[in-house]
């Protein structure tokens, strides 16, 4: 780890970091899963930056050969084609190894977290991640902590009134896969299960303080189970701490039927109803994630070129085909 460690920082150190407020790596190449080789895989990285003009203007000068085509263009259309998103450069050689970096604003980046506007990046955070600059910005860090906190309310609604910490992280894994396109087409059909089996402690590292303050859940740590009560007060506590981007999407359910009725009028009634609520909340995070992994896509594949992109393509489909003959 201490090697992973000091690679992520040579990466870093070939930026503009002036701008860089938070970094993390991700993904198999940042923590061990299940039937992949951690150093023969692409390391992911995001820089969370103070201005993504500035970013991209200065990045074209020191690494120009990173972008693909739209280099030609300037930073003002690679800032434009980002949008509110993350622009990322792909297939980037670097140390002997391969990375993959994506840039976000911090605007953008706190949004997300906190409101799960696209769930891209938050939901990358509900998995365990290196962290290779940390941030002195006391609203950043209350983000990512309120982002693990509302992973937990959401799963928790997923949930029967009995399970295992391995039922939990598996649940709280796959918020962020629920309705991407990219898990019929293009990605291990074991992804969620690979990803949690190894990392359990890392799990419980990382959720351990939240699960432990819960006062509506019951962790016996020696059996590694939980406990609930799925009733009215626990669906209305869950409920009201979701994060805005789902609450808005179950008023838009219920309230398609032409009655207006107002956010703890909306969550009132989804209280009340124990399947009904699991099914609206699961539909909400899905087409959040249905969303964002399309429109995430395509600006992906635009700023990779078309080289780059059959490339990558052509490996997550390698890697889909392979876990489909196990």
């Amino acid at each position: 780890m201490a090697k992973l460690q000091n690679f992520a920082r040579d990466v870093l150190h070939r930026f503009p970091s002036q701008h860089i407020q938070f970094a993390f790596c991700y993904g198999s190449a940042a923590f061990q899963q299940k039937g992949s080789v951690m150093t023969s895989n692409v390391l992911d990285f995001i820089l969370v930056v103070d201005s993504c003009t500035n970013f991209h203007s200065q990045n074209l000068r020191q690494n120009f050969r990173d972008y693909a085509f739209l280099k030609y263009f300037g930073s003002d259309t690679i800032c434009k084609l980002q949008g509110t998103g993350v622009y990322f450069n792909t297939l980037v050689p670097f140390g002997g190894r391969t990375i993959k970096y994506g840039v976000v604003s911090s605007l953008d980046f706190k949004s997300d977290l906190l409101d799960w506007t696209t769930l891209y990046l938050s939901g990358r955070l509900h998995k365990p991640v290196q962290v290779v600059h940390k941030t002195a910005d006391k609203a950043v860090n209350a983000a990512l902590t309120n982002n693990l906190k509302s992973a937990v309310h959401t799963s928790l609604l997923l949930l029967p009134d009995s399970f295992s910490e391995t039922d939990l992280f598996m649940t709280i894994a796959s918020l962020s896969y629920s309705g991407d396109f990219r898990m019929t087409v293009g990605e291990d059909k074991n992804k969620i299960s690979n990803i949690v089996t190894p990392n359990i402690d890392h799990f419980k590292a990382l959720y351990g303080e939240i699960l432990d303050k819960e006062e509506n859940l019951l962790w016996n740590k020696e059996n590694g189970t939980f406990e609930q009560i799925p009733n009215f007060a626990t669906r209305f506590h869950h409920l009201n701490l979701l994060p805005w981007g789902v609450q808005e999407r179950l008023a838009g359910y219920r309230n398609k039927d032409g009655r207006y009725r107002d956010m703890e009028e909306v969550i009132r009634l989804l209280a009340t109803d124990g399947p009904g609520c699991q099914r609206w909340v699961r539909r909400s995070v899905s087409d959040i994630v249905r969303a964002s992994s399309w429109n995430q896509t395509v600006k992906s594949a635009l700023a990779a070129g078309v080289v780059n992109s059959i490339k990558y393509a052509s490996a997550k489909l390698k890697k889909m085909a392979k876990s489909m003959t196990k």
